[in-house]
């Protein structure tokens, strides 16, 4: 989904009834002061928790390392 782009004055004009659509839509804006993106407005949604995420895949997946593990080594070729 492509994120709708409104200037700063449109949005202050008709706030609440974006809001109101945001909020029962979802999606996201963009909003723009002279044409370049100032702002990003999302809806909020809570943080859930891993096994509310992959709760399904449980034990579907095999790890060959630890998934937290810095890469900072693969980059060094980079500097």
């Amino acid at each position: 989904m492509v994120p709708q782009r409104i200037s700063k004055t449109k949005l202050k004009a008709r706030m609440l009834e974006i809001f109101r659509d945001l909020q029962e839509n979802g999606g996201e804006i963009i909003v723009t002061e002279r044409d370049k993106p100032v702002l990003r407005i999302l809806p909020y949604t809570e943080k859930r928790s891993k096994e509310e995420v992959f709760g399904d895949l449980r034990g579907t997946f095999v790890f060959t390392e630890d998934p937290d593990t810095p890469t900072t080594d693969e980059w060094t070729d980079l500097e």
